[in-house]
């Protein structure tokens, strides 16, 4: 069983979690991360390291995010990987404790 990235990760986009997975299975899009299901070792590593706490173990994810299962696999496969740690979105902080963001998640890949 994977984890998965969910919606407050939506426009934060802080990578602690990629600095500490050991099978480099996150993929950066424009705003937002997600775990490739196939490559999560299900190690737990960067659930504790995400500021914003949008990792969840998949059977642990809450029933409003759901869609995040798919997402993260679909995304995953079009999105490159990210390795190394970045600074966070310009304006994190303010976007940090916001909800219902799921409108905001964009489709493109980072560059």
């Amino acid at each position: 069983m994977a984890y998965i990235v969910a919606e407050p990760c939506i426009n934060c986009k802080y990578t602690d979690c990629v600095d500490v997975c050991p099978v480099d299975c996150f993929h950066e899009g424009v705003n937002f991360l997600a775990i490739n299901p196939e490559d999560c070792i299900d190690c737990g590593a960067c659930e504790p390291e995400c500021p914003t706490e949008a990792i969840f173990e998949e059977d642990e994810l809450p029933e409003k995010w759901q869609q995040y299962v798919e997402l993260n696999a679909k995304y995953a496969e079009e999105w490159p990987e990210i390795t190394v740690k970045k600074d966070p979105m310009p304006d994190a902080d303010e976007w940090h404790e916001k909800t219902d963001k799921d409108d905001l998640l964009s489709p493109e890949a980072a560059s």
